[in-house]
């Protein structure tokens, strides 16, 4: 036997796997998908499925492992969430006619950013892949979900913003230049797609005359001022080099790419991507998940495509007041308007994900059962129509030419069956009464032996001869058996076939035809029916454009319904703008917070901020007092008006914020070599460099990282540095440990000092959450200590060194082990005192000098040197 390395049909797999070597080839025999060599022992362990060979009774042995056909999307699922690519190699002609081995093609590749079926996407989020290229001093980038046909791409110049981005946009995978590898200026880039598959691609593909020819062919235009980036060439070369990499991996045209959106990356506010963490925006720090995140609280969306666009929303608010109006105005409405709203949420939560069902049915990876999907949703656009026509808000205005999705509606109703399978290839797919020749063909396969035996009647009335046989056999297929003693009887237009001993076997065209018609039934009809569902689906791919355009008509009168219905429901009141610089929020709540507070009530705060006497805050209180839930919800709070929602105040009167920056603690990077504190004044360097005056900054226990000395200069510096900012200051929320900073409201015009209430109960707090205006110089941490339960023993200890250290005259040296020198317990508590002041320094010198026994010479050398310190201070 040959060795299988050289047989056809392994020659045929090496040469395909050569072409498709960085993608896990499965490669299709008969019923399963089978995979080999390294594929094969890469795809077991990861899969769990068994391991064999090919040609087990040879000495070089090939692993082989395979998958079944029709179960594949898990496997490839799991291959795809572990980072790997798969191309899908199909047999592209029938085994059946096939001459020799059958052809087979690579017909797909999936990577982690082409993926289509809802089985692998989370339907509450985007699946991004994107591409960046760093040309003529700019950065392109571009984006694509395949899944929804959504196509972005921005520019700039700015290497910190452009990466802040990519985190924004937080890809599945990248697509990269090949010299993007090694070159220094996609350091920060390659540092912000750690966590994304990246793909690298020759240089040739983002070469921007070949990318711009790219797009125009794909958009059938002669140039892409139509789209904003003409002259955006970072950009354009991004999205070339990004739609070759999508054909190339899709192995068809990507028809649903229909136009690219052009944006700008300062006309949304800026959160960036810590500040989106430490807000807790999208994701709970502490558990992975939406839950107790702001948007598991807004997102009150009937629909998947509703879903994905609140998510943006909250990453992306607007600047464009407007814009932001715009959106209040309708939310307004709605949320008067409430039995209308019901009614229309109602209806929505009917309507399937149409922008990825449209996709699907573009690129041809759909079934039946999509397309009634599509039918039910567009089935439900008449009534959202009549439904809206009481809202006068312009968000609310159905535009009149997705009507005719109407029609489109009755063609699926009148020829998709509702029980069709899964498969396309089988049958059943077309209802009876909407094709004539399929519903013969139907008839003929579903009454072939009822035919058979009128057909056997009629000959036997015809001939007279009652013993007639009509019967069929694999060899002669459909025959007239008459018996030889009739034989003489036979008519003239039955042609004799076969003579056995006591009856002769005929056909005559009449059972020819008949033949033709039952033996083939079952294969034309599948055929057939095959056939006219390519047909609906190339009338429904004329349409997606318009399906496109409801899709995201119905994605965001969703979210502004479901706005309403949080307004509503949680006490949110219409936010108002000013440009005076004013931020008010009166009675404002912290939205995540007070939904999951269990015991107690949430206790609202009023907070004034301005650019005239309070444009500083300089926030003290204990911890666990409820420092970092007030400063939280006035950036969330911020966020909330800009995207267009109502908020958790009874009042809020605020600028438009072009930039939220916060500072909110910080866990070890260990992996990175980056302890607390670098991390912590990364982050505190990376506001001081890019806040504006329109900016709003949130920063919380800055300096804790270090020593107390040390925390303490930088904390009042970062202060300082933020309300001289460009001449004018940055609105700043400054929590801190440090009761010094109160200092800054006396040296400083724009500093006001505020503090959390606490109320002293026999030495125990009790946490009153209530900011109130002027500074404390207490901590009260031996009681907060107590409350979170260290041992009582410890809490003794913890007074009595507080004490010793307080009376400062031997400090920690004069406590002896256990506690002893005096008072074995502190009759009140007490706080440390970051700073001597300098005057009490220079007594406890003076003190301790002997001028008795002291030289003039010495007596003038000591008092220069605490002339110089006495400056110093």
């Amino acid at each position: 036997m040959a060795n299988p390395k050289t047989t056809p049909m392994m020659q045929q797999y090496l040469s395909i796997k050569e072409q498709n070597r960085d993608a896990i080839l499965f490669y299709r025999m008969g019923d399963f998908y089978e995979m080999f060599f390294e594929d094969a022992l890469l795809a077991s362990r990861i899969l769990e499925i068994t391991l064999t060979s090919r040609n087990r009774n040879e000495a070089e042995k090939v692993p082989m492992c395979g998958v079944p056909y029709r179960a594949a999307q898990g496997y490839i699922a799991r291959l795809i969430s572990n980072g790997h690519k798969v191309a899908i190699c199909d047999q592209v002609e029938d085994p059946a006619l096939a001459k020799g081995l059958v052809k087979r093609e690579v017909v797909r590749v999936i990577t982690p950013g082409m993926i289509v079926e809802d089985a692998l996407l989370d339907e509450k989020a985007n699946n991004f892949v994107l591409s960046v290229v760093h040309f003529k001093g700019a950065l392109g980038i571009a984006m694509v979900d395949i899944s929804t046909g959504v196509f972005r791409v921005a520019e700039s110049s700015d290497t910190d913003a452009s990466v802040d981005e990519i985190r924004r946009i937080a890809p599945s995978e990248a697509v990269l230049p090949e010299s993007a590898r090694t070159d220094p200026l996609y350091g920060a880039v390659r540092e912000a797609l750690a966590a994304s598959a990246v793909t690298w691609l020759a240089e040739g593909a983002f070469e921007h005359h070949r990318a711009r020819q790219r797009l125009t062919g794909q958009f059938h235009t002669i140039t892409l001022e139509g789209f904003g980036c003409e002259s955006l060439e970072a950009a354009v070369c991004a999205a070339g080099g990004l739609l070759c990499y999508i054909q190339e991996t899709q192995k068809q045209k990507i028809e649903h790419l229909s136009g690219i959106e052009t944006y700008h990356l300062d006309q949304y506010l800026w959160v960036d991507d810590t500040s989106c963490q430490n807000l807790e925006l999208l994701k709970n720090m502490r558990t992975g998940t939406r839950k107790g995140t702001l948007l598991g609280v807004i997102d009150r969306t009937k629909t998947a495509m509703g879903a994905r666009l609140v998510r943006n929303w909250i990453r992306y608010p607007l600047l464009a007041l407007e814009e932001i109006e715009s959106r209040l105005d309708a939310v307004a409405e709605a949320r008067g308007n409430a039995v209308g709203r019901r009614e229309i949420r109602e209806v929505l939560g009917e309507v399937r994900d149409l922008e990825r069902l449209g996709t699907k049915i573009t690129m041809g990876h759909c079934n039946a059962r999509d397309l009634l999907a599509l039918k039910s949703s567009l089935q439900q656009l008449p009534a959202i129509a009549g439904l809206l026509s009481e809202f006068q808000a312009s968000l609310f205005q159905w535009e009149e030419a997705l009507n005719e999705l109407e029609t489109l509606a009755s063609l699926l109703e009148a020829s998709i069956r509702e029980d069709a399978p899964l498969t396309v290839q089988e049958g059943g797919l077309i209802k009876q009464g909407y094709h004539e020749s399929l519903d013969s063909l139907v008839r003929i396969s579903r009454d072939g032996k009822g035919l058979l035996a009128t057909l056997e009647a009629s000959e036997r009335e015809k001939t007279g001869i009652n013993t007639i046989k009509v019967r069929y056999n694999k060899v002669f297929g459909y025959y007239i058996e008459v018996p030889k003693t009739h034989s003489q009887s036979v008519p003239a237009h039955y042609h004799r076939k076969q003579t056995l001993v006591n009856a002769e076997r005929y056909i005559t065209d009449e059972l020819k035809h008949f033949e033709q018609q039952v033996l083939g039934a079952e294969e034309k009809r599948a055929a057939l029916e095959y056939e006219i569902f390519s047909d609906i689906r190339k009338k429904i791919v004329a349409l997606n454009p318009a399906i496109q355009r409801v899709a995201a008509f119905l994605a965001r009168l969703d979210c502004l319904l479901g706005l309403a219905d949080l307004a509503e429901t949680n006490g949110y009141h219409r936010p108002e703008f000013n440009l005076e610089g004013r931020l008010v929020i009166e009675s404002g709540r912290h939205p995540v917070v007070e939904t999951m507070i269990a015991g107690e009530r949430f206790v609202p705060n009023t907070l004034r901020m301005d650019d005239t006497d309070s444009q500083v805050l300089i926030i003290t209180g204990p911890n666990m007092a409820g420092k970092s839930t007030v400063l939280r919800q006035v950036a969330i709070s911020v966020i909330l008006a800009q995207l267009g929602s109502f908020v958790p105040a009874a009042k809020a009167d605020m600028p438009v914020i072009d930039r939220i920056f916060t500072r909110v603690g910080a866990l070890d990077n260990l992996a990175a070599g980056q302890s607390t504190f670098m991390v912590e004044m990364q982050e505190t360097a990376h506001i001081l460099n890019h806040a504006t005056p329109a900016s709003l900054v949130i920063m919380d226990e800055i300096g804790r990282g270090t020593s107390t000395f040390d925390g303490m200069s930088i904390a009042w510096a970062v202060a300082e540095y933020l309300h001289d900012l460009s001449g004018c200051g940055v609105k700043t929320l400054f929590a801190t440990h440090y009761h010094e900073l109160t200092e800054l409201a006396g040296k400083k015009r724009r500093v006001k000092n505020f503090n959390i209430a606490v109320k002293e109960w026999n030495d125990d707090i009790i946490f009153l959450r209530k900011l109130v205006e002027g500074g404390t110089n207490r901590s009260y941490g031996i009681q907060v200590a107590r409350l979170a339960g260290i041992p009582e023993k410890v809490i003794k200890r913890s007074k009595t060194i507080l004490t010793r250290i307080e009376t400062a005259n031997n400090g920690v040296r004069g406590l002896s082990p256990d506690g002893g020198n005096g008072a074995d317990d502190a009759k009140a508590p007490v706080q440390i005192e970051m700073f001597r002041p300098p005057e009490e320094i220079l007594m406890d010198e003076l003190r301790r000098l002997d001028t008795s026994q002291m030289t003039p010479l010495e007596a003038l050398n000591t008092l220069d040197t605490l002339c110089r310190k006495a400056h110093c201070g």
